[in-house]
Formats: C-alpha cells, structure tokens, sequence
C-alpha cells in the first residue's frame, strides 16, 4: 500500500487548519492498486494498471465549509492545501447544520469485517489475464450458437482509507475488490443477442470460478433467442433476482436522507407506516462479514451499523449521513460515503431485500399468464411521484411455465403500488454486489408491447 498517507500525517494537517482559524476540519486519505483486463476473442485488447492516493482536506468555520485536495504530501503542498480550504470556507455562506458529529457518536473500535484479501493484491497478472480468457473459452465452447462475444474482463482493487477529524475521530482500513465477467453473442438464423453475466467479491477465494461465469453468460446470451414483442395489457411481474436489483436501486432513491430532507421523495413523512407487503422486509447491513458494501465506519467517522428499512412493510427508517440526521433531527444511521472533495454524501452498505421461502420455480408455476423479467433497460423512476417506467426484456409466462423470450416491452406502475403488490419473494438471494435482492412477484403491473 502506499506510504505517507498515516493518521499522523492527516492529524497534523487538521491541527493545521484549526491554528488557522477553523472551527472544526477533518481530513481523509485515500490510497489505492488498482488492475483491470479486457479481452476479446482470447486476445488482450486493455490492460491497465494503476495507483493512486490523495488527501482530501474539509474546514469548517461556524456554519460555513469548504473542501480541497492533493496527491502532493510535500511541506509547501501541505501548506497551500490548508490555507486554501480555510480561505475558501470563509467566503461560502451559513449551512447551521455543517458541523462535524460528536466525539459521542465516532467509532471507537475498527471490527475486522474480512473486507481485505491479501491474495486480490498478489494475483500475478499472467493470471489475471489467464481468468478472463477462460470465462470468455468457457462461454465459446457452451453452445456452436455462440459466435461471438464482446469481450471478457477481470479487475481489481485494493485500497486503503484513513480519516481524522477535530471532532476526536482516528481510523484507518483496507479492502479490496476483484470482479471477473464476460459478455458472449449468440445467434441464430438472422437474429443476434448478447448475454452477460459476472461476480464480484472482497474475497479471490469467493469469487465464481471462470468457466461458471462463461457458462452462466452463454446461456443467458441463448436463452434470449428468438425473442419476440406481446400485446399490451396488465398482469403479473416477476423479477428475477438480478432484475429485481433495479427496483431496489430505485428505492434508495426514495429512502436516501437527502432526498427527504429536499422533500423530493414519496415516502416523506411516511415512518411507521405500511407501505409494502407484509413480505418485504428491506435491510441495510455495513457490518455484514465480507460484504462488499461493508466498512467498519462511515464518511464521517460514526460506526457503520445494520439498519432495518422496511420491516415486514412497515416503513422504519431512512438512510442517513449525520448532516441530513440533523436536518431531520433524526439519528444517523452511519451511511456517509465521500471522496477526497466535498461534503459526504449518503451511500448504501449491504442493501438487500430478505430472501422468502418460494423458489424460482415455485414463483413462475403460480403465475397463469404473466411478464418473467430479466433484464431492465433505461431509466425510468421518478422519486418524488413513485413512478416506474422501464424497458424490459424476459420471458412470458403460461400456464406457470417460461413459454418464450420476450424484447422491447415497457413496464410501468408505481413504486407505491408495486411495493405492496409484492406477492411471493424467493430463497435465491446472491449477495454479489452491495445491492441484492432474491426473485421477486408483484401482482399486477402495465406490459406495454404491441
């Protein structure tokens, strides 16, 4: 990892800032490794390795804040990097809610999350190389209708964060990242499409093997042949695992601190009610042991922590960074995220809807006439409102069995109705990503096809 970057450091340059006039001020470290590979037909077309690290320096001055960077660790970088950001501050305007948490809510222990895999860092890069292009072969060989592909990649990072503030905050942690996937194109007759599929772990060892994740691509690339559009009308939806991804997605638009403070979300005010199912419990886990949304603090210093959003429908908290906490005189539920510039933002952790007990197969056998979704195309979700409009490609339902592919069909509804529609949940949750959620059924959303 890269040197230089040590709590020390960081301390002594907040000192800095508060001998020239600020009321409080933080800084972060940042440093990182980062790898990436792309290939195409066996044959390597990218390859790029990288390291970085900065030091992202926020002052704030009663009310007033500003924020500056640099990868220089030098005296006179040093230097300038805290005269600026003080001078700055002093000419932005009142924010009564920009100040830094309490030493009462920092973190005081750094938990070991597994987040950091020494074997993401040492994995020779003929190896690296060599995992793409068998995910890619593995896809190749499946079927004699894959005749192409787009390519396959495998990337890592390793990184390691430190953050000190006035406010009596010190930590530091390591993680690390690495995702293998690839991209193959089938065809028949005249018709061509491609399938994709990938993983992503903190963990080497954790990963989905090459030739799973080829063979995985190629057959979702297959099973997409000969699709074909369907009439518009109303049924049922079920979202596969990896499809219902999307709507949560969207959720965290709803749900997201900023937006109810703006009042830009459809769920302001709506705490202790019931807005979904009974069957939908959504939570939000930083904590969760080898997560890849998990961290043992957040963008400001709190612990992160696991917070139930939607508790069997009932709506029971926001996610919350300390400053729209206080904006909303609520607690924060320690989901700041930030960058080196800029005050922090609120991300997620481990967003996952809990899995049910109905597998896949169970789901599609209960619906009569319906739209399966695999795959959500665009944007089209309007926070405020709740409105939902996607295009969407899958397989239609008869007689509860997948009779043919479907494309170029629009789904729509609204995420208040769609929330409380939610009539059978899977047992397939994959926490692949920080975003996950098990194959989902929603009584009745709009099909637009022909």
């Amino acid at each position: 990892m890269i040197e230089n970057l040590s709590s020390d450091l960081l301390a002594r340059i907040v000192r800095m800032a508060l001998d020239r006039g600020a009321s409080d001020a933080e800084a972060i470290g940042i440093s990182s490794s980062e790898f990436s590979v792309e290939v195409r037909l066996g044959e390597v077309e990218k390859l790029t390795e990288a390291t970085s690290r900065g030091i992202g320096l926020r002052v704030l001055r009663h009310g007033r804040q500003a924020s500056c960077s640099t990868s220089d660790t030098g005296e006179a970088a040093i230097e300038d990097l805290v005269s600026t950001a003080v001078d700055l501050a002093s000419r932005t305007s009142v924010d009564e809610a920009a100040t830094l948490p309490p030493a009462s809510e920092m973190a005081t222990n750094i938990p070991d999350l597994q987040i950091c895999d020494p074997e993401v860092a040492a994995i020779p890069t003929a190896t690296r190389v060599e995992l793409a292009r068998e995910a890619e072969a593995a896809a190749r060989a499946a079927d004699s209708r894959i005749v192409n592909s787009e390519g396959a990649a495998f990337s890592s990072v390793t990184s390691e964060v430190t953050l000190v503030s006035s406010a009596g905050f010190a930590g530091s942690y390591r993680s690390s990242l690495c995702s293998l996937a690839v991209a193959p194109i089938a065809r028949e007759g005249q018709q061509m499409q491609v399938g994709y599929w990938g993983d992503r772990r903190r963990r080497l060892r954790d990963l989905q093997s090459a030739r799973e994740i080829g063979e995985i691509a190629a057959r979702r690339a297959l099973r997409k042949l000969g699709a074909r559009k369907v009439s518009t009308g109303t049924f049922p939806v079920v979202f596969e695992n990896t499809a219902a991804e999307d709507l949560l997605r969207d959720l965290f638009e709803a749900v997201n601190g900023g937006a109810i403070f703006r009042r830009a979300s459809f769920l302001v005010g709506r705490l202790g009610e019931a807005i979904a199912s009974p069957l939908v419990t959504i939570v939000d886990d930083g904590i969760l042991p080898g997560g890849s949304g998990s961290r043992p603090f957040d963008g400001d210093g709190l612990p992160s922590r696991r917070t139930v959003v939607i508790n069997q429908g009932v709506l029971e908290s926001y996610l919350l960074n300390s400053y729209t906490a206080r904006k909303l005189n609520l607690p924060s539920t320690g989901n700041a995220t930030r960058g080196l510039t800029g005050a922090p933002s609120i991300g997620v952790g481990n967003f996952f809807l809990a899995p049910g007990v109905s597998t896949p197969d169970e789901i599609i056998r209960s619906v009569p006439n319906g739209f399966y979704v695999t795959e959500t195309i665009g944007f089209g979700f309007n926070p405020v409102t709740g409105d939902y409009s996607r295009g969407a490609a899958g397989w239609w339902i008869s007689n509860g069995e997948l009779a043919f592919p479907v494309e170029e069909v629009t789904i729509a509804g609204n995420l208040r109705d769609m929330l409380r529609g939610i009539e059978m949940t899977g047992d397939d949750l994959h926490l692949r990503g920080k975003i996950a959620s098990p194959t989902i059924k929603i009584d009745r959303m709009t099909v637009s096809g022909d």
